[in-house]
């Protein structure tokens, strides 16, 4: 019996890369889809880059909203980064190949990210409850060493989160299938080509995935609901759009990256919500990292005036 398992181990063929099927059979568009994601990464990376340099040199912007502001835009220029490069390079070689190591390694550094943001975004929210239901005791309780706390204590409780997930999944064993039906390498559809026990590491997922979305989406929405609450108490129509328009911005952010991240995580991953789950999985890691840029730009009036100020200090210089 023994000989007969031995047998079967032997015959199965360990996997040591994985293919990302991506957007399906689209080698005819490879040229244009090459230079569709070329320019998104680009403008992406300008973007969130810009937003970073112009919170770092404008002395009107060192307070804790734009810190915060600039800490989500340098996330969200890695979380691109560790995408779209792979993405670009299977467009422009027609290799869809990645290593079973490379594949992991992008799952840590994407979900990590993810797992931070969902951090930095409650954190923002808190920041926006103190500002505006606390206005008398913000500069206190929003100090310097507070704003470095939040950030620091978001980065490493997203890295340690996904670290321990990341050590589970290495454990695994790839044998015979190795087809990703997606264009990046998730935690869900590597899993599923395990050919090993995969209960510990799915539970784990679990507990790690309610401690990073779970406090952090009721953080947000309970400060938001402080908030509105708060605002429509204010007997001004002018008082209230001043007050809600210092967070309409992040509220636009929050309900794009939860909203996707709901559709893509909470929907039944069934054959009929695949090619959904992929659409709403370009949203969030792809489409909200390009759009922040612009919603925080178009919508708040300091860092308006900031870019018309930098340009127009660029264009003087010419």
């Amino acid at each position: 019996m023994q000989h007969v398992k031995n047998s079967e181990w032997q015959n199965r063929t360990t996997i040591t890369h994985f293919i990302l099927l991506g957007f399906g059979n689209v080698e005819d568009l490879n040229v244009f889809l090459f230079l569709l994601f070329l320019a998104i990464y680009l403008v992406t990376l300008s973007g969130n880059l810009l937003i970073v340099a112009l919170v770092m040199v404008e002395q009107h912007l060192h307070t804790p909203m734009y810190y915060f502001l600039a800490n989500l835009s340098f996330l969200e220029s890695c979380y691109t980064s560790t995408i779209l490069p792979r993405m670009l390079v299977g467009f422009a070689t027609r290799d869809q190949t990645i290593s079973l190591v490379g594949c992991i390694l992008q799952m840590h550094f994407f979900s990590t990210l993810a797992a931070t943001e969902c951090y930095l975004l409650a954190v923002m929210s808190y920041d926006r409850y103190l500002a505006i239901c606390k206005p008398l005791h913000y500069a206190t309780l929003m100090n310097e060493r507070t704003c470095i706390l939040l950030v620091s204590a978001s980065w490493t409780i997203g890295l340690l989160l996904i670290t321990i997930l990341t050590c589970l999944l290495s454990e695994l064993r790839f044998c015979n299938q190795n087809a990703i039906d997606h264009f990046l390498c998730d935690f869900t559809p590597i899993v599923r080509l395990s050919c090993s026990d995969t209960q510990v590491v799915e539970t784990a997922a679990f507990i790690t995935s309610s401690i990073g979305i779970l406090p952090t989406f009721l953080i947000t929405v309970t400060s938001y609901g402080f908030i509105i609450t708060t605002v429509l108490k204010i007997p001004s129509n002018t008082g209230k759009q001043k007050a809600f328009s210092t967070c309409s911005s992040h509220l636009t952010v929050v309900s794009l990256f939860y909203g996707s991240l709901i559709f893509v995580y909470v929907l039944p991953t069934t054959e009929k919500f695949k090619d959904l789950n992929k659409v709403f999985s370009f949203l969030y890691t792809v489409l909200n990292p390009i759009a922040n840029p612009f919603i925080y730009s178009l919508r708040n009036k300091e860092v308006r005036t900031s870019l018309r100020k930098t340009f127009n200090h660029f264009r003087g210089g010419f």
